[in-house]
């Protein structure tokens, strides 16, 4: 019996070397956009990560791009207000989105960027895929689903990347594969299959590398 929303497979040799040359090559910070009207042309292919404020996002960013510091990552939750474009390549955009739930700002602040959130994942025409993050110490929560049935409603595919895998042990993770597979069951968007990443141990980043360079 094959298990619904499987774990990404290893890529092979050929996948995992276009996705190291993709991430190796230019990667640089483009604009933050804190307005719709401040979107760049949709003139390229975009991907986007959202989660949770504290999801492990920007770290898992500096591990893809292999850049230290190329998404700030903090210790305040909150702390990305903006929509943060980068250039990966010459066709591509990956886009940093603000994170959602608890937020360590005024209330009013808060509601801004979280229109401003939902405004590009409803109407953001090259968008071709979100990349969901969800911390495997905690499973997919209410505010993650909140945002997965936005991307229903808008026919953005989105695909669940679980970070923070190196924080709990292999016993745990059966329990919490089966939490994730059973949310994701009521989502159409979903895209059929799970990456399992470590952004301090490495683990899944080739994946993922492989993923994004795959998508067109």
């Amino acid at each position: 019996m094959k298990l619904p929303f499987p774990l990404a497979e290893e890529p092979d040799e050929i996948l995992r070397e276009t996705g190291r040359k993709l991430f190796a090559g230019e990667v640089d910070f483009l604009k933050g956009v804190v307005a719709m009207s401040g979107l760049p042309a949709d003139d390229r292919i975009e991907v986007c990560f959202a989660g949770r404020s504290n999801v492990g996002k920007s770290s898992l960013i500096n591990a893809i791009t292999g850049r230290k510091a190329l998404a700030r990552a903090s210790n305040t939750p909150g702390r990305t207000q903006e929509i943060n474009y980068f250039t990966l390549g010459e066709e591509r955009y990956l886009v940093d989105l603000p994170g959602y739930g608890y937020a360590n700002a005024p209330v009013n602040v808060v509601e801004k960027w979280q229109a401003l959130l939902k405004q590009y994942l409803s109407g953001r025409a090259s968008l071709r895929r979100a990349f969901v993050l969800v911390d495997s110490r905690h499973g997919i929560k209410t505010v993650d689903e909140e945002i997965m049935t936005l991307l229903d409603k808008s026919a953005v595919a989105f695909q669940v990347v679980l970070t923070k895998a190196d924080k709990i042990k292999p016993s745990q993770y059966d329990r919490l594969l089966a939490q994730v597979r059973e949310k994701l069951a009521k989502h159409p968007a979903a895209y059929p299959e799970l990456v399992l990443t470590s952004s301090e141990k490495g683990d899944g980043i080739a994946t993922l590398r492989s993923i994004i360079a795959g998508i067109g």
